[in-house]
Order: C-alpha cells, then sequence, then structure tokens
C-alpha cells in the first residue's frame, strides 16, 4: 500500500467514528435526490475519494487501472478475521483459474459454500479487491467462501467471465461432498458484474438441464449486489447518477466496449439477463441495490421479472447508499449492516436446507 493510500485508509477510519452532524460538514453540499441524499459517511468518503490525485481507473492503461482499483478496495475495506483462507487453482479447459477459499474456523468448513464472482465491469478486479466481501460473509453467515478470479476483458472477451463461472460452480458441485457438504447447499453471488454472472450462471445451469445436456442442482440462493445485468436499454438512473457516486456511465461505457465489443452480443441472455425471454426455474435470489447508483433501475427489473417467473426474491434497497457499497466496510456503519442484512439471507436459506 503506497503512503498516500496508507493515509486515505486511516483517514476513513477516523472518519468511521465521527457523528453524523461532523459528517455532514466534511462532505459538504449534497444533491438532493428523489427527496434524498446519501448518508453523511458516504458523502464525506466520495469526498476524498474525488480528492486523491491521478486520473480515473479507465484513462489509464489495463494493468495501472487494475492496481488502482487494488488499491481503492484497500482503503475501502475492513479485513475481518475469518479461521482459514486458501489460495488454489481450479482446472479449466483453459489451464488453472486462480481461486480463494473462505473457512470460517481453522480446522474445517462453514454450513454451505458461497461462489462469489468479483465486480468491476468484467475489465478490472481480482481476488484482492473482493477480499473483505468475501471475509465479511464467511464469517458472519459461517459459510465457506469460493471467490473466483475469473478471465478478464478485453483480453477476454464475453463468453469467458460466463465460462469460468459455471466451470467453478462445476468444480464447486464436486468438490462439497467431499468437505461434508450436501450439493444443496451451494449458493451462487456476486457483485456489480459479479452479480450479472451470479445470475447468469443459475440461468447457465436451468438451460443445461433443460437441454439434457447436463444435471447440476439449482443455486440454493443468488445473491446479487447491484448486479449489471441490461447492456442495451436506456434506463433513468443511468442519467439520473451519471456521475458524482462512485461508478460513472461514462466508466460503465468504457467496460462495455471491453467486454462485449461485438454491439450484436449484448442482447444475449448471457451477458444481459434481464433480455432473457425466460427467467423461470432459477430457484430463489437475494438482490441488494442501491439508491444512488446508475445501475439501480436495471436491477430492480431483473428483480421485479425473475419474481414474476415464479422465483421467491428478496429485494433489498438501500436507498441511501451508492454503487459498491459492499467493498466499503472499512467507512462507518452503513455497509456493514447492508452486508448483515445479505448475512440474513443467506442464513435463512441455508437454514431451510435439508
Amino acid at each position: 500500500m503506497t503512503f498516500i493510500a496508507a493515509v486515505s485508509r486511516g483517514v476513513l477510519g477516523l472518519l468511521g467514528s465521527l457523528p453524523d452532524p461532523v459528517l455532514r460538514r466534511i462532505a459538504g453540499a449534497q444533491e438532493q435526490i428523489d427527496g434524498r441524499t446519501v448518508y453523511p459517511e458516504v458523502g464525506a468518503a466520495l469526498r476524498l475519494l474525488n480528492a486523491l490525485p491521478g486520473p480515473s481507473f479507465e484513462e489509464l492503461p489495463i494493468d495501472a487501472g487494475r492496481a488502482q482499483v487494488e488499491e481503492e478496495a484497500a482503503i475501502f475495506g475492513r479485513r475481518t478475521r475469518v479461521g482459514r483462507v486458501t489460495d488454489f487453482l481450479i482446472p479449466t479447459d483453459h489451464g488453472p483459474m486462480r481461486a480463494r477459499r473462505y473457512d470460517p474456523r481453522p480446522d474445517g468448513p462453514g454450513s454451505a459454500v458461497l461462489l462469489y464472482a468479483h465486480g468491476g465491469g468484467f475489465t478490472i478486479g481480482s481476488l484482492e479487491t473482493v477480499d473483505s466481501v468475501c471475509r465479511f460473509l464467511c464469517r458472519h453467515a459461517d459459510i465457506t467462501v469460493i471467490s473466483v478470479d475469473y478471465r478478464l476483458a478485453p483480453e477476454h472477451p464475453f463468453p469467458a467471465a460466463t465460462e469460468d463461472l459455471l466451470t467453478a460452480y462445476r468444480w464447486a458441485v464436486g468438490q462439497a461432498p467431499t468437505w461434508g457438504i450436501g450439493t444443496d447447499r451451494i449458493l451462487v453471488g456476486g457483485d456489480s458484474a459479479g452479480g450479472n454472472l451470479a445470475v447468469v450462471t443459475a440461468v447457465q445451469v436451468r438451460d443445461r438441464r433443460r437441454e439434457g445436456v447436463e444435471e447440476l442442482p439449482t443455486p440454493l440462493l443468488q445473491v446479487a449486489f447491484f448486479p449489471w445485468v441490461d447492456f442495451v436499454g436506456a434506463h433513468p438512473s443511468h442519467i439520473k447518477f451519471e456521475f458524482g457516486y462512485f461508478l460513472t456511465k461514462a466508466q460503465l461505457d468504457w467496460y462495455a466496449d471491453q467486454y462485449l465489443p461485438d454491439p450484436d452480443l449484448r442482447t444475449h441472455p448471457y451477458a444481459s439477463p434481464l433480455l432473457a425471454e425466460d427467467l423461470s426455474d432459477l430457484g430463489p435470489a437475494y438482490v441488494g441495490i442501491a439508491g444512488f447508483d446508475p445501475l439501480r433501475d436495471e436491477g430492480l427489473a431483473l428483480a421485479a421479472k425473475m419474481a414474476a417467473a415464479g422465483n421467491r426474491v428478496e429485494v433489498d434497497v438501500d436507498e441511501r447508499h451508492i454503487h459498491a457499497y459492499v467493498n466499503a466496510t472499512g467507512v462507518g456503519s452503513r455497509s456493514s449492516a447492508a452486508l448483515m442484512r445479505a448475512v440474513t439471507a443467506i442464513r435463512r436459506a441455508v437454514a431451510t436446507a435439508g
């Protein structure tokens, strides 16, 4: 961690201990949208983030952009203590894929397995950028979390990431019984692009079963935080929150060009699951939505469409939070509180498993 990053992390830790009136003064005047502003701690964190020197990641060479996002993750996240963390490789048709396993106890797995895909527009992000999220879910939900370092664009555009997640899910189904965990206790989750991949994995599992290609169990629960699920539609929140709230519309456009350079593929249901004609038989889902997020409206639309197709869907809208809130557990209490609501949903789902 650089000196500037270390100082920033210390400042954020201090901010989290300050009362709301002080945070409001630090944040400065906040724009009111739909009668609401962001939480004071979020406004203060945004002001700090915007004050960091240097260009935004999409303006940098791809490797430098990825390194910058990893550093930001280290600034804003908190490393919750867990029982055991193990890096390993998952075999794939294109060679070994890096992964990381989190267990709640030093001597054994949790009560279920959550396969987790990081965010980053299918272009940036890594095991490191989502480390704080996986640690939190592992410890508080008492589950084993498998974080997957899937292939990224532009080196590996669509459908590489979807293929990697399906491979990892298949691997988890094969491994879980050796850990004493039934195949009916496997969940799939992710944030932003990873939320897309969580839903798309469930769609792929269903499609392969219907086509008689492969019998894999339906995920016990899809955990999709602020998922990006539509590469074609123009949603009002894209414009309403196009800049100023961490994720920008310009970044979304840049991501899309990296992951889906062929415009004809952007309507594919494995790229834009919101556009899928059939979202039935996917299993239950928890969808976390941020109120100040360009992706807000499509996440809400996905949840509604999944529910209308007969799936049990829990929608959790945090009206005053921003995109990527799960990665900000080191800033105040609101992100941890939001993650704890997801923990409750996970625990409830695991309790219903056989």
